[in-house]
């Protein structure tokens, strides 16, 4: 692997949701340990699952990783570093203050905007911090889906810009109180990032066009702010076929012609090519064996002697949805399991049962546009993009509030929402507005993966307690949290796929939904080999490992869809509309 000649001591793995982000810089952390080096592996990932993956409890202490010496790994949990942060303080003032006070300081420091400081505050330790990693030879940052990753690696400079600038009141006083200590430490952090003797990124990608097109933003983006040192490694490549299988060729050549045209900004980049498996990347064994050639033993299983797969087609879920006339769906999920794909689908199905749609994203690497690649009568599709959001609700500040101000006070507003905290505000607002919507038509929301997603619900919850306890006894009023709570007003579809990581992923998120009284309508398997009954060998063995994934889903839930993977990318109305032709619902 190129990537891994002569590498620097800090490594970036990102790239977009779903293309392997996790195993590939999990298997370059035991081949740089297996070489004698001292590697610390840490999950930037809100959504992380690096302890899955060696199948040992990772915290947010660096833990031993004892079956690979010299291997070490640390997952920077959002909620417990917030949990710190508001700790160190809150905690210095308990009991100096009254405790409706301090009530209001912790809601203050209840949002998602502290979780995002308090995140980046452990990951610039790590990059700064030299008691921190003394000892360890190499650094590796498995990192959050690619839209999480760059406001992370670009948050140092905004902060550091925003401190020298003495911004930071109102809006955002409870998060923004910890931050003028850090200032020293938010300069090395960007030294650090832009040094290329000390840190490389690695963009993981799939062949295919999104996922590609993704890292080619990201790599623009990223050496706008100084991260140049970039190399390429395209995970999954599919082997020439030798036994006639249709899927399997139309796959590879699909994957071929995509290679043939790579964007221009990637062409000069150092490229490396990593061979799908037959198995699931868990455990030692198949990480080590990841970056080896030529097909892996690792399993025996064939699809002859299982059960057959439960009928459970995509139209029967829509079908059922479309008997109300209205109402929010949201797809939710790990990134790369096929959320937009899905939610275009639905979108598109609704619209050709003469419904109204409005089909939309809180993804920040959305890519609606490119799958429905046209027009249909009756949807209409939108992005809340959080730099426009933020945008308009600073211009819509200032127009108002602002309206009445003199000019030294409208400089110290604009000053105020030029924090970083005001996008949290300003994406939820949007979010509220969409939602809203769905008391007259459908609205079909494309969420970004889970981290994102439990954050813009926090910010929802945050709101919801706000407005209760600025009502009191009134109890007349509907939050979004509300509409959000409601069966007969939400359907949440959770996404998977007949893998190990993102079904556990998606349990986790349905328990955390649960919590905040939201209960997931359904489930749909997306792009299951199982389902598309291939013949070549290698993917009957991909297809064998699903089936027990399969199982637990069907057996756990009562409402699933099951996607076959298609020959071709669902891109337009008509490829989206194969999606959910006609069939009977798994439901039990």
């Amino acid at each position: 692997m190129k990537f891994l000649d002569t590498p620097p001591r800090f490594l970036f793995f990102t790239g977009k949701g779903g293309v392997g982000k996790t195993s590939i810089a999990c298997a370059a952390a035991i081949h740089l340990a297996r070489a004698g080096k001292r590697v610390l592996l840490v999950s930037t990932d809100p959504a992380s699952n690096v302890g899955q993956v060696f199948g040992l409890t990772i915290g947010n202490t660096i833990t031993d990783v004892l079956t690979v010496p010299g291997l070490s790994a640390l997952e920077i949990d959002p909620e417990q570093a917030a949990e710190a942060y508001r700790e160190r303080i809150v905690g210095p003032v308990r009991g100096l203050l009254p405790e409706k006070e301090l009530a209001s300081i912790t809601e203050q420091l209840s949002g998602s905007c502290t979780t995002e400081i308090a995140s980046f505050n452990e990951f610039t330790a790590l990059l700064t911090d030299h008691d921190t990693v003394n000892g360890f030879d190499h650094v590796l940052f498995d990192t959050a889906p690619t839209g999480h990753t760059i406001r992370l690696l670009q948050l140092p400079g905004s902060w550091t810009d925003f401190l020298n600038e003495g911004k930071g009141d109102a809006s955002c006083l409870g998060p923004m109180s910890g931050l003028e200590k850090q200032r020293s430490i938010y300069a090395d952090a960007v030294a650090a990032l832009a040094d290329p003797q000390r840190t490389r990124l690695v963009l993981v990608t799939r062949a295919q066009r999104a996922p590609l097109a993704e890292i080619a933003r990201t790599h623009t983006e990223l050496a706008d702010i100084g991260l140049s040192h970039q190399h390429i490694v395209i995970n999954g490549l599919l082997p020439e076929p030798e036994d006639g299988d249709e899927l399997a060729a139309a796959i590879y050549r699909r994957e071929q012609a995509v290679l043939a045209s790579l964007p221009a900004a990637l062409t000069g980049l150092p490229l490396d090519q990593v061979q799908l498996k037959a198995t699931n990347m868990v455990g030692i064994g198949a990480l080590e064996a990841l970056f080896t050639t030529g097909s892996d033993a690792a399993t025996d299983a064939v699809i002859e002697g299982a059960a057959p797969l439960p009928e459970a087609p995509l139209s029967a879920l829509v079908d059922e949805l479309a008997e109300a006339d209205h109402g929010l769906i949201m797809c939710m999920g790990k990134g790369g399991v096929g959320k937009t794909t899905l939610a275009a689908a639905i979108a598109v199905a609704l619209a050709r049962r003469g419904h109204q749609v409005h089909l939309t994203t809180t993804d920040p690497a959305a890519h609606l546009t490119d799958t429905l690649d046209g027009n249909l009568e009756g949807l209409q599709v939108s992005r809340i993009d959080p730099a426009v959001a933020t945008a308009q609700y600073r211009d819509r500040v200032l127009a108002t509030k602002g309206a009445a101000l003199d000019e030294q006070g409208r400089a110290t507003l604009a000053e105020d929402l030029a924090s970083p905290c005001t996008e949290e505000v300003a994406v939820f607002q949007a979010f509220s507005r969409v939602i809203h919507e769905s008391r007259r038509k459908f609205v079909v929301v494309d969420t970004a993966p889970t981290g994102h997603t439990l954050m813009l619900l926090d910010a929802t919850g945050s709101y919801h307690r706000e407005i209760a306890r600025q009502m009191g006894d009134n109890t007349n009023f509907t939050t979004p949290l509300m509409r959000l709570q409601n069966p007969e007003e939400t359907k949440v579809l959770l996404v998977t796929l007949a893998e190990t990581t993102p079904r556990l992923e998606a349990e986790g998120l349905q328990a955390d939904l649960q919590r905040a009284g939201i209960t997931p309508w359904g489930w749909v398997v997306n792009n299951s080999l199982a389902a598309a009954h291939p013949s070549s060998d290698l993917l009957r063995r991909r297809a064998a490992v699903e089936l027990p994934e399969i199982d637990a889903v069907t057996a756990a839930h009562r409402r699933v869809a099951i996607v076959p993977m298609l020959p071709a990318e669902p891109v337009g109305a008509p490829a989206l509309t194969t999606l959910t032709a006609s069939g009977t619902a798994l439901t039990h």
